[in-house]
């Protein structure tokens, strides 16, 4: 293979003192104890238990077990070197019943690993919500409804209340582009539903959420922490005839939707005149711009990969969903006169299928800037699944993963030094986990789980990862 002369693999940059090095998980994927001390189903549960909707078969019921190898885990993080960890809170696990209150089994094990965290001198990061809503929200209606909102700013109070004094970055919702687009359009993703109109309520309940959140979290947190929220961008390439309308109409509905409410407290008015056929977003009331639109200390960036568009005449190509980002596919609204249909991206690509571009993050992070100018950015999630081997003696010798990672810090690594104000990088993921609509197929964890034995193994990515953390300088 030919190596193009900008090939971001970076060597002797050294990051400052304050910048924070962490790893990345999510309650369904990794915690198991599905049904104990209390916790109810999550839409996951009920999506991945539906056959056919799940590789294999395959469901979180186990998963990595962390539910009960906690201290094992919070171990295994403190000899890599972790500074900062960041792990989702599971909603059912927390308000397992309709208008109950506060289930104090569930509070009490997430207060355990805060604690934990800050035992070993790691910094502890909260998300409210990775995609986990209790299914008895979902059968009221779920993000299609504003009530969830309701519920979510109580569930909010009660974990600001519990863990406010302790928890050092809140971050109220991870990816809502995919809770929305997946879960209430595409179908992809639980709840597995295919509703345009419900989609786009979707979009602007989650955004309310995270406004309400704040609030709460604000309210009852006695700590100091930041607030945040986190956001899985599109970084787009334009091609064939229409390149510019194709571009804009996905940063419209991907990107703005989110960033208008969140940081200038307004929907795109492109994004309203595109999806007008589809819905008059009378679910926006009066007073609910102002109440998305709060600061925020940090803005949470999810980066994987870059995506190709372009506009398609004719009847919509058969949707193709990678089942975790929704990287791939065609997108219109009824009344559209020419689709947007998501090509083919040349390689590299990781075992999802994702393309490798680095140079896609450090744009992507520069572009933030740009438009946020004071903004903080945090890299949330970067990662990359490979088609692991064990090799004789035990060890996992990953070298594409490593090259990924030493890729894309040296891309993190050049954004800092053309001015963007970046905190910290946080991998995903620590574990080899559920990993969604793929199930255990595709591993993207810097320590593998054998997932018959749960033994976890560091590989070769993750002891390059401690390297970094201890030198803070990227080495090949």
């Amino acid at each position: 293979m030919t190596v193009p002369i900008d090939d971001y693999r970076g060597s002797g940059l050294v990051f400052p003192e304050d910048f924070t090095f962490g790893s990345a998980t999510a309650a369904y994927q990794v915690e198991g104890g599905a049904a104990e001390q209390g916790r109810t189903p999550s839409i996951w549960d009920t999506f991945s238990h539906t056959p056919g909707l799940v590789w294999n078969g395959d469901t979180g019921d186990v998963a990595c077990d962390h539910f009960h190898r906690v201290e094992q885990d919070l171990d295994l993080m403190a000899e890599l070197g972790l500074q900062a960890y960041r792990f989702s809170i599971a909603w059912p696990r927390i308000v397992p019943v309709p208008g109950g209150g506060a289930n104090g089994a569930g509070v009490d094990f997430y207060s355990r690993l805060v604690d934990g965290l800050l035992e070993r001198d790691i910094r502890p990061v909260a998300t409210l919500y990775h995609w986990d809503l209790p299914q008895y929200l979902e059968d009221a209606g779920g993000w299609a409804s504003r009530a969830t909102v309701d519920a979510f700013a109580e569930y909010a109070a009660i974990m600001g209340a519990a863990l406010g004094d302790r928890v050092q970055t809140w971050t109220t919702l991870n990816e809502p582009w995919c809770s929305a687009y997946l879960g209430y359009g595409q179908g992809g993703h639980a709840p597995g539903r295919h509703e345009p109109a419900s989609a786009l309520a979707a979009v602007h309940h989650l955004n309310l959420a995270h406004g309400h959140a704040l609030q709460a979290l604000r309210a009852a947190s006695t700590g100091d922490p930041d607030y945040s929220v986190t956001l899985n961008f599109h970084v787009l390439r334009g091609q064939g005839d229409g390149a510019a309308e194709a571009v804009r109409r996905i940063d419209a509905l991907a990107n703005r939707a989110f960033t208008g409410p969140l940081l200038r407290g307004e929907y795109p008015a492109d994004l309203l005149a595109d999806t007008a056929s589809v819905s008059d977003w009378g679910f926006v009331q009066d007073g609910d711009l102002q109440t998305i639109h709060q600061p925020i200390d940090v803005l949470g960036v999810n980066y994987y990969s870059t995506a190709t568009v372009r506009l398609w005449d004719g009847v919509s190509p058969q949707q193709r969903n990678d089942g975790h980002k929704g990287a791939e596919g065609g997108t219109a609204w009824p009344g559209s006169d020419r689709i947007v249909e998501f090509a083919p991206q040349p390689g590299p690509h990781t075992a999802m299928g994702w393309n490798i571009a680095p140079d896609g993050l450090e744009e992507l992070l520069v572009s933030l800037s740009e438009q946020f100018p004071g903004q903080a950015l945090m890299v949330t999630e970067n990662g990359a699944a490979f088609d692991d081997e064990v090799a004789p003696d035990g060890s996992v010798r990953d070298a594409e993963r490593t090259d990924y990672l030493r890729r894309h810090f040296t891309a993190a690594h050049r954004a800092l030094a053309r001015g963007v104000d970046l905190r910290g990088y946080f991998v995903w993921s620590l574990l080899d986990n559920f990993e969604w609509g793929y199930g255990y197929a595709k591993r993207f964890g810097i320590v593998r789980v054998d997932f018959d034995t749960l033994e976890r193994t560091v590989k070769d990515s993750g002891r390059w990862y401690q390297r970094l953390m201890r030198t803070r300088t990227v080495d090949a």
